[in-house]
């Protein structure tokens, strides 16, 4: 018989990238409220604080520190405070830290561009996830979740390296997940949609605002659901395949999108 307590993360530790906004804060309050502790990582301490207080607030225990990811010394000093922080273990892991995809097109993309978003939507998450896997490997298990993008599916104009750094992550996902199955580590990727966060209306920064209105617009109609989602709406499948609900679940990928890449099909 299947018992919801599979989706509890009660006495279970965390750590999420990018926590301080949007989907990370999302899944972090949302681990917090399933019972995990949580250590919440970003570039911007304000933001970080603002999810533990958040957390503190419903009697969570959240731990903000502040860390660059694309670095690798940064990422080692945040491991091992996290590890600190939380007591020794690092059960679960979300890779959620990603550079904003700022728009140039194909003939246009710099080395500076390129290395930006590379260093820290691919290596970072790479090096992260080694960093971690090798403690949950000790402890006898764990889970790693990245954050991938629908992008990595297929290309968006305009946004070339990113598209190319989240195809990177879903491949990172399947190596891992291969390679890690012995241990009883299991690892996964979420690949959201359109989703309303900071780094999503990033597109629409240097446009008017009824321009970006419209452009806004344009996306809503695009999607079969017909709007634009919402960061909680990411954290349902983050506890999933947190939990032990999800034991049975590794190198997949769920995709978060309001229908997009399916295509907006008329109903007869």
């Amino acid at each position: 018989m299947f018992d919801l307590d599979k989706f509890s993360l009660k006495g279970k530790t965390a750590v999420v990238t990018g926590g301080g906004r949007g989907i990370g804060r999302a899944c972090a309050i949302g681990f917090a409220r399933a019972g995990a502790k949580v250590a919440v990582t970003s570039r911007k301490i304000a933001d970080l604080e603002s999810t533990a207080a958040e957390i503190k607030s419903f009697g969570g225990e959240a731990f903000p520190i502040q860390a660059h990811l694309g670095k690798m010394d940064e990422i080692q000093k945040m491991v091992a405070t996290a590890m600190e922080k939380l007591g020794g273990r690092i059960d679960i892991l979300v890779n959620n830290a990603g550079a904003s995809p700022n728009m140039a097109s194909v003939l246009d993309s710099d080395e500076r561009l390129w290395d930006t978003i590379i260093n820290l939507n691919m290596k970072g998450l790479y090096f992260t996830s080694q960093a971690v896997a090798n403690i949950m490997k000790k402890q006898g298990g764990g889970k790693i979740i990245n954050v991938a993008s629908i992008d990595g599916f297929k290309p968006e104009l305009g946004v070339s390296i990113y598209s190319i750094s989240k195809a990177g992550v879903r491949m990172i996902t399947k190596a891992f997940a291969a390679e890690l199955t012995p241990f009883n580590i299991q690892v996964n990727t979420i690949a959201p949609g359109p989703i309303d966060t900071k780094m999503m209306n990033s597109h629409w920064f240097h446009l008017t605002p009824e321009e970006a209105k419209k452009q806004k617009e344009m996306v809503e109609k695009m999607l079969p659901i017909g709007r634009i989602g919402d960061p909680d709406e990411i954290a349902g499948a983050a506890i999933y395949l947190a939990s032990a609900a999800s034991n049975y679940t590794t190198g997949a990928e769920i995709v978060i999108d309001g229908g997009l890449l399916i295509g907006n099909i008329q109903q007869a």
